[in-house]
Formats: structure tokens, sequence, C-alpha cells
């Protein structure tokens, strides 16, 4: 049975670990940078490592889910990273995280380099219930042969794994999710509030619109999410999808690509988090338009 490490048990982390563990993936070991989300997947059957290092001595298979390009630099290069266990010659990285596409590229040679380790860049989409469910979208770079082996893991937690060229393809690609789920976040809390300030009945609209040119699955999932004002608890922060936005928007300003429609959103949300949402839901900006709900 393949041994699994897995590093960052955040909202997503703890939901990928909960759906690998009702899987059958057994032998688990974990680590968070605050202890105590610890014990929301040690219970289930998780063990607790006491660094990066120990989660990767005792793994065939690590998976880091953690913030941003940083956090995984840190975790994986860092003095008690990945990189410092011994032997991980032919062992295997999956980065499930959302990180710059260039640094996903610098990190994997070093490691290759320094190591002997593999790498794949996977980041999901979908959210921790379609985690649970084992429905996220999964974008994956990485050499054929890494991508193969690290499959069955992702084949658990995700409806779709495609491999989307060489390491650092991945994180291109969720560069595009994002772009797409963050325009349409604003997107669907304008379309909202709109549609309550005009007075028809709001909540039959993804009804109305379904099998439309307007029909999607942000229309059908968040848009319900907004309307009946379900934020609490979050289930994806503003401080998050803010950063990865920002993401997209340097991204595209390093290409000399112009992106004025993702600017925009990037706007509303630096708005939104600076009055205080940093830990709000990601949904919940529709209060940018209509704060008396």
């Amino acid at each position: 049975m393949m041994r699994i490490g897995f590093i960052g048990i955040g909202l997503m982390g703890e939901a990928m670990v909960r759906r690998l563990l009702d899987q059958g993936f057994r032998s688990i070991t974990a680590w968070n940078l605050e202890p105590e989300r610890l014990k929301l997947v040690v219970p289930h059957g998780a063990m607790a490592a006491a660094s990066p290092a120990e989660v990767a001595a005792m793994s065939d298979v690590v998976c880091t889910c953690v913030l941003d390009t940083e956090a995984v630099r840190s975790v994986v290069l860092g003095a008690q990273g990945v990189a410092a266990a011994e032997p991980l010659k032919g062992r295997l990285l999956i980065d499930l995280s959302t990180a710059d596409p260039d640094a996903t590229r610098q990190m994997a040679l070093e490691l290759a380099d320094r190591r002997g380790m593999g790498w794949v860049d996977a980041p999901v989409s979908g959210g921790p219930e379609a985690a649970r469910a084992g429905r996220l979208a999964i974008m994956a770079g990485g050499e054929v042969a890494d991508v193969e082996r690290a499959r069955p893991l992702l084949e658990c937690l995700g409806a779709t794994v495609t491999r989307m060229g060489p390491v650092g393809s991945g994180q291109v690609t969720k560069v595009i999710n994002q772009a797409i789920v963050g325009t349409g976040f604003v997107l669907m809390a304008e379309a909202l509030a709109l549609a309550e300030q005009s007075g028809i009945d709001a909540a039959l609209l993804p009804a109305c619109l379904s099998g439309g040119f307007a029909d999607s699955e942000l229309l059908r999932r968040l848009y319900p999410k907004m309307q009946q004002r379900q934020f609490d608890p979050p289930i994806g922060y503003a401080r998050q999808l803010l950063k990865d936005m920002q993401a997209v928007r340097d991204f595209s300003r390093a290409r000399s690509s112009t992106l004025p429609v993702v600017e925009a959103a990037v706007r509303q949300y630096e708005r939104f988090v600076e009055q205080g949402n940093a830990m709000a839901d990601s949904a919940s900006v529709l209060r940018l338009y209509r704060p008396e709900s």
C-alpha cells in the first residue's frame, strides 16, 4: 500500500485527507503549520508528524496543499522541509497548492537535482465539498511517468485528472481557472444584486436560465449560496481568492497581456478584504453590493 504524506491541513487539505482515508489509503502521515488542525484528521486514521521532513521520511508520495508559493518553498526546501529527509531518490512530490508557475519549475528542478525526487504540480478546483466527494477538477504538470504514478491517488480526489504538459503546466492552467472563478464570483454578486434590486424572484434565476448560454456551475452552485446568504462556515476565504486573482493579474502583466475584466475583479476583492473581510467566505463579496443583507 502506498505510503502518503500530506502537508497542509487547511480547508482543502482536511477534505482531501478525509477523502483518501475513506477510499482506503490507510497509511497517511500529516503535518500542518498550526498543529491543532491535525486534530481534524488524526481521529480518522492519519498519523501526526513533527515536521515536513518527518512526513517525507515516512512516505512514498508527499502531497503539499499550502497557502502560496512561499509556503510551498518553505515546506519543501526549508530547513525542516521535504528536501531534508532521507532517503528521497525515486520518491514523488505532488503539489496540490496554487503557486507561481515559474517558481514551481525552479523548485522542481532544485528538488530533482539535489535529491532525485520527482514533482507533479496538480492544483485543484472545486472546493472542500467536491474534495470530500472526489469531484475535483485536477490540472497536472509533470513528466508522463510521474503523472501516471500520481494518477491513482489523484483519481480518488478528482472527477477529472488532466496532464496539461511538463512541470509548471498545471499551475499555468490554474491561473486561467482562477481568472474564470474570480471574475465569476464578482459577476454572480452583481447579477444577484441586480435581480434583487429589480424586484423579480431572484431565487428562480438559475432554474429559469438553465440550458441557456448563461447556465454554468457558478450559476447553479454559487449563485444560490449567495442568494441564501450561506456564508458560514466559510468554504473558501476572501483573502485566498484575492491572492489568487492578484497572481493572475501579475502573470498576465509579466507577459504584456491586458485583462481589464480580471483587473476590475481584483479591485473589488481588494476593497472587500480592506473592509475587514479577509477571513470571510469568498462568496460574501455580495456584501459590497448588498451591505444591508
